[in-house]
C-alpha cells in the first residue's frame, strides 16, 4: 500500500501495485488527469482511493477514459469529489466496456438524474460491476426509476447504495417490481429518503418473493404503523416458508 503526497503522479499511479490512497488530498483535476494517464499504463493496480480529492468533472472524464483501457483495477472510490453529471456520465461509458472493475464509489457527490440515467444505461450493459455507491448525491425519484429499470436487466450488482437521493414513493414501487425479477441483489440502501408508506408497502409485498435480499436499510423514511405492518407481514410469509433470511434495517 502507498500514500501519493508529492511527485509525478503519472510516473507513481504506472509503477503502482496493490492500493494506492490519494483521499484527502487537494489533487484537483489536472493532476487528476496525470494519474488518469499513468492508470492508462497500469497492469498491477487493484484498488485506487481519490475520496475527497477535488477530481471535478474533469477528473472523473479523465479517470473515465483510463477505465476504457485499463484491465486490472477492481476497486475504484471517487467519493466527496464534486463530480455532477458530466463526470458520471463520461464515469457510465467505461462502464459499458470496462471488464475488470467490481465497487464504484460515488457518494457524496453532485450527480443528479442524467447522471443516474447514463449510469443506469451502463448497467444494462455491464456484468463485473458487483458495488455501486451512489449515497448522498440528488439522483431523485427519476433517476432511482431509471436504475430501477437497469436493475431489471442487470444481473451482476449485489450492493446498491441509493441512501440520501431525495427518493420519493414512485421510485421505492419501481424498486419493488425490480425484487420480483432481480435473482443478484443483496444489500439495498435506501436511507434518509421518502419512500413513504406506498414505497414501503410495495417493496415489503415484493420481499415476500424475492430470494435473494439479505439486508434492506430504509431507517428515515417517512415509514409509520402501515409500512412496518407490511414488512411484518413479509417476515411472517418467510417463516412459515422458512425463507426468512432477511433483516430490514
Amino acid at each position: 500500500m502507498g500514500n501519493i503526497l508529492y511527485g509525478d503522479l503519472y510516473d507513481r499511479v504506472r509503477s503502482a501495485s496493490g492500493t494506492y490512497l490519494l483521499q484527502s488530498q487537494f489533487i484537483g483535476p489536472k493532476r487528476a488527469q496525470d494519474a488518469a494517464n499513468g492508470l492508462k499504463e497500469n497492469c498491477t493496480l487493484l484498488m485506487l482511493n481519490f475520496y475527497r480529492s477535488a477530481v471535478g468533472d474533469v477528473g472523473a472524464q479523465a479517470i473515465a477514459d483510463a477505465l476504457k483501457v485499463n484491465s486490472t483495477l477492481t476497486w475504484l472510490n471517487l467519493s466527496e469529489n464534486n463530480i455532477g453529471d458530466l463526470g458520471a456520465q463520461a464515469l457510465a461509458e467505461a462502464l459499458k466496456v470496462n471488464t475488470a472493475l467490481t465497487t464504484l464509489h460515488l457518494g457524496r457527490n453532485n450527480i443528479g438524474p442524467q447522471g443516474a440515467q447514463a449510469l443506469a444505461d451502463a448497467l444494462k450493459l455491464n456484468k463485473t460491476l458487483t458495488a455501486l455507491h451512489l449515497d448522498s448525491n440528488r439522483i431523485e425519484t427519476a433517476g432511482a426509476q431509471a436504475i430501477a429499470d437497469a436493475l431489471k436487466v442487470n444481473q451482476s450488482l449485489t450492493e446498491i447504495d441509493l441512501q440520501s437521493n431525495r427518493i420519493g414513493a414512485g421510485a421505492g414501487q419501481a424498486l419493488a417490481e425490480v425484487l420480483k425479477v432481480n435473482q443478484a441483489l443483496a444489500t439495498i440502501n435506501l436511507n434518509i429518503n421518502k419512500i413513504g408508506e406506498a414505497g414501503a408497502e410495495a417493496i415489503a409485498d415484493a420481499l415476500k418473493v424475492n430470494r435473494t435480499v439479505t439486508t434492506l436499510h430504509l431507517w428515515s423514511n417517512e415509514i409509520t404503523q402501515p409500512g412496518t405492518r407490511a414488512f411484518a407481514a413479509a417476515l411472517k410469509t418467510k417463516l412459515e416458508c422458512n425463507e426468512a433470511d432477511w433483516v430490514v434495517i
